[in-house]
């Protein structure tokens, strides 16, 4: 494969779209639990639109999580079974003194085969 560089889960790349999409969505913003759900929602749709520009063979999921800080932990786990040489993950924290925001990428590589198409003459497949 040619081009096998250039289609692989380059997490330092992800961190940065990630941690510019929380750094634009909140900002300065002091935690308010009434805008939670629409800064997470922005925040993903931020992170899969960048991510889609980066034109690269994968399928992402994002998930964030939005949490006040008021002195109990945070605790956040994931498991994989999948094929390291060609899917990745990448998770981004960035707080202020009101909250944190943990935002999880998951990508997975999508392989493209070639359609067949059958030759019009013969029928058979191209």
């Amino acid at each position: 494969m040619d081009d096998e560089g250039e289609n692989e889960f380059v997490s330092e790349q992800v961190n940065d779209i990630v941690k510019n999409a929380i750094t634009k969505t909140l900002g300065s913003s002091q935690y308010q639990k009434d805008r939670v759900s629409a800064w997470s929602s922005q925040i993903i749709d931020e992170c899969l639109k960048e991510l889609t520009k980066v034109n690269k063979p994968f399928k992402y999921v994002v998930t964030c999580i939005i949490m006040q800080k008021n002195g109990s932990p945070m605790h956040t786990g994931l498991a994989l079974h999948w094929d390291t040489k060609t899917d990745g993950t990448s998770c981004v924290q960035v707080g202020n003194d009101t909250m944190d925001c943990i935002a999880t990428v998951f990508a997975c590589m999508i392989e493209l085969a070639e359609r067949a198409i059958p030759d019009a003459a013969t029928g058979a497949q191209a």
